[in-house]
């Protein structure tokens, strides 16, 4: 869980430090930190990480189930396949809705 969490922070410190770094100063607002693109790319990231444990929540879950009753495998296999599409249709709505934003 420690790792996790310094994952997270660093990820976070990038999304922040990235835009200002590498934005060109033109116009009134150039500070980088104020622009739609900073916004969207902290939601696209929510978003993956978001996924990430929900998948990986998902895959450890129905492993554990089905090493423990073996005989419904097949079963817990096709929930688990049906409860990833529906996470990842999630996470790419969230991706588009995020996409959107930053180009208003």
């Amino acid at each position: 869980m420690k790792t996790f969490v310094l994952t997270a922070l660093a990820l976070l410190a990038v999304l922040c430090l990235a835009d200002p770094l590498f934005a060109q100063a033109t116009g009134p607002n150039a500070t980088g930190l104020g622009t739609p693109y900073s916004g969207a790319g902290f939601g696209a990231a929510l978003a993956i990480i978001g996924a990430g444990i929900g998948f990986g929540r998902i895959g450890g879950s129905a492993l554990e189930s089905m090493a423990r009753q073996p005989e419904v495998a097949p079963r817990i296999f096709t929930a688990m396949l049906i409860i990833g599409a529906l996470l990842e249709g999630a996470t790419f709505f969230a991706l588009v809705i995020c996409i959107i934003m930053a180009l208003k």
